[in-house]
């Protein structure tokens, strides 16, 4: 076959050759010289002419001629591509298919089988020739990426031939790989962070679970059925269960009030029917009935109000699981309320706790947090904790200040704990609150026990909680035996009995002359006297969340090391002493209203005992707890002649006795002298015990008359 054949049988034109070829264009004597070849070979190959035509009609395939290399064969390839490469590869593969080509060529020389066998292949071997060339680059992008996956796995994947050292040394290099490359780097990260960073993956619970448990043990086989399944929006805070009722038109909204100093001050807002419903819930709440709440929320499912304070109710009847789901409820229907503007993880975005309106998030929230504790997920708590208090850092109306120390201890978070003690210290004196007095020490002291850390951090961790924890002893010396107490330690005999740590700095500064202990001991004793009654809630509240985080053995033992250091400073009449003395004159004689307000919501026992008559003697709802006294009201409720419906069954009774009996207008009445004084249950019970009295003091039985013949002989029935 001649040479002008085999292009023809390639698809080529005049114009183009195979790579290897000289000239690209052959002269008008070369072409002559094939046709003459072609002529001459009718003779010789007669009876391979004499053979029927391949089914694809062309003809046989002839080896084409060698030419010396050096020149362009295809002209082609000088064209640039319109989009050039990086790497060198496609020159390479181009090689490396040219050498293929030239292989089968010498293949087709050296067997003359190869010939027939082309004949019967015909019709596969021009579908294939007949391919464009442009279509060639797709395939060296897929050889490319295949060469690359295969040096990956042999990097990865060691020959037969290797040595244990070298499987080693790669599962190591793997091990290394997945970690992080170096722990300063992580957290040079978190550091340039801000500091009340929340990541929307935080403050799911099911991503702490899987890292303590696994995927497979959180989910198991749970796969949500797409025919069941109920197209809802999607939220961060909460994920929307299949069993709540479906989410329609809540009557509430939120607005952007203003802008300014790089801030968003937003308020969640009430339409006409979400008041109305309001309206409803204060009766319902004011006739002491939990009836009327489940009444009111299968009529409104979504009223926000009537969620929290039927989760207290749940909660109260120790029925977790439905109290922590009503306050799941609530947090996605506000939530379905945000503004578009309003962020989360911003840290930028405000709202003002005076407004009635958005009390209610901070206190789903609030709720949502101690759910979470008490699961075990102290991560995503902490997350929360934080997403509350960037709502208004400057005023912090639920005190988180308070929790957020023993949540960073429990998630074991000590460089976020350590980082906010030393930024916010110089405008918010954090080392006054006894939890971070006690709780930075701590934190130091477990990073100083970390392996990951280097010789030098863990040298200075080490020394700034032992500086620290003697600077908290000093200034508060009544937290050491209640926390010694609630851990079930015994301190020793030298403890014990120090005046300054001892029962006298619990109770009373006794005199000098009625006491006991000795003229140089009862010297020291006016640096412990007497704390004040905040400083006693602070401290109540404190060992009442963080005693298990000290029963570690190896931090008793490093606690009372540094008592002992305390008590040499005290004999040795330390300036420090006095000077601890006359801060805590000075300072924790009232509370604040936040912190009362913290203290009533966090429902620990020995806080809540320690709280003034002032506070305990008002009412106090779950769904508003000590309301801010510069309270913002948006609207108010009307004043009805009527009395209400939902009287209980015995003021309706007593009623009907006594038309003058009125439980719930005396009750109203009251509440306009004292507020909130129709809230208050003993005044209610006290007057229907007076008014039974009165009935049963009023009531004459009358004497049956006399029959002048009491035997009744002769008388007759009819």
């Amino acid at each position: 076959m001649s040479r002008r054949a085999l292009r023809r049988l390639r698809g080529e034109s005049r114009g183009q050759a195979l790579p290897g070829e000289d000239s690209p264009l052959p002269s008008r004597e070369e072409e002559a010289g094939e046709e003459d070849e072609e002529d001459d070979d009718g003779g010789a190959g007669a009876a391979a002419a004499a053979e029927p035509p391949p089914a694809g009609g062309h003809r046989r395939r002839r080896r084409p001629r060698q030419e010396p290399a050096g020149r362009v064969a295809n002209l082609f390839e000088l064209i640039p591509n319109e989009e050039p490469e990086d790497d060198p590869a496609p020159q390479e593969e181009e090689g490396y298919s040219r050498l293929q080509e030239e292989g089968h060529a010498g293949n087709e020389e050296g067997e003359p089988g190869a010939v027939e066998l082309d004949r019967q292949k015909d019709g596969e071997e021009t579908e294939e020739l007949d391919q464009p060339i442009s279509n060639s680059k797709p395939r060296k992008k897929k050889k490319k990426r295949k060469s690359k996956k295969s040096a990956v796995d042999e990097a990865t994947c060691p020959r037969d031939g290797g040595d244990t050292e070298d499987i080693e040394s790669i599962l190591v290099r793997i091990e290394n790989s997945n970690e992080p490359s170096c722990p300063s780097q992580s957290r040079a990260v978190s550091d340039s962070r801000p500091l009340l960073y929340i990541e929307h993956r935080n403050l799911n619970p099911e991503t702490e679970l899987k890292r303590y448990f696994g995927a497979r043990a959180v989910l198991g086989d749970q796969r949500p059925r797409q025919r069941q399944r109920q197209y809802v929006r999607s939220t961060w805070l909460t994920v929307p269960k299949n069993s709540w009722p479906r989410q329609g038109k809540t009557g509430i909204s939120m607005k952007l009030l203003e802008s300014k100093r790089g801030l968003q001050h937003f308020a969640f807002e009430h339409h006409r029917e979400y008041q109305q419903a309001q309206f409803k819930f204060w009766d319902a709440v004011e006739s002491l009935d939990p009836n009327n709440l489940v009444l009111l929320l299968q009529m409104i499912p979504h009223h926000v109000d009537s969620l929290l304070q039927l989760s207290d109710i749940c909660r109260m009847q120790e029925d977790q699981e439905m109290a922590g789901d009503l306050i799941e409820r609530a947090l996605y229907t506000l939530e379905c309320a945000f503004h578009p503007m309003f962020s989360l993880t911003s840290g930028a975005c405000r709202l003002d706790y005076r407004r009635s309106e958005n009390r209610a998030f901070y206190l789903a929230l609030f709720k949502h947090m101690g759910f979470l504790e008490r699961r075990g997920c102290p991560r995503t708590a902490l997350e929360f904790c934080k997403l509350i208090l960037s709502l208004d850092p400057e005023n912090d109306p639920l005190c988180m200040l308070l929790t957020i120390d023993v949540l960073s201890l429990r998630a074991r978070e000590y460089a976020f704990l350590t980082r906010l003690a030393q930024e916010w210290e110089s405008h918010r004196n954090l080392s006054q609150l006894p939890n971070f007095a006690f709780s930075v020490p701590l934190a130091y002291f477990f990073l100083s026990q970390q392996e990951d850390l280097p010789e030098a951090e863990l040298g200075q961790a080490h020394e700034r909680a032992a500086s620290l924890i003697r600077q908290s002893l000093i200034m508060f010396p009544s937290v050491l035996m209640p926390l010694l107490d609630r851990c079930s330690v015994q301190p020793d005999s030298t403890v014990a009995s120090h005046p300054f740590f001892g029962p006298s700095a619990q109770l009373s500064k006794p005199h000098p002359e009625c006491s006991s202990v000795p003229a140089p001991a009862v010297d020291s004793l006016p640096l412990s006297a007497v704390p004040p009654p905040a400083l006693n809630q602070l401290v109540s509240l404190y060992v009442g969340r963080t005693h298990s985080l000290w029963k570690d053995p190896a931090v008793m033992a490093w606690l009372e090391a540094h008592v002992h250091a305390v008590l040499r400073m005290v004999d040795a009449h330390d300036p420090a002493l006095q000077e601890a003395e006359e801060k805590r004159k000075v300072r924790y004689q009232n509370a604040p209203r936040n912190v009362h307000r913290h203290v009533i919501l966090s429902e620990i026992k020995e806080a809540t005992a320690a709280l003034p008559p002032e506070v305990t003697s008002q009412p106090i709802m779950g769904f508003d707890p000590l309301p801010p006294l510069d309270s913002i009201v948006s609207y108010t409720r009307p004043e009805r002649a009527s009395r209400p419906s939902s009287e209980s069954t015995f003021s309706l009774f007593f009623r009907s006795l006594l038309p003058n009996f009125s439980l719930q207008g005396d009750v109203r009445a009251g509440a306009e002298e004292e507020p909130g004084a129709g809230q208050d249950l003993n005044q209610g019970v006290n007057r229907l015990m007076a008014a039974m009295r009165d009935m049963l003091a009023n009531i004459q039985f009358q004497e049956p008359p006399r029959d002048d013949n009491p035997e009744g002989d002769g008388g007759e029935w009819d």
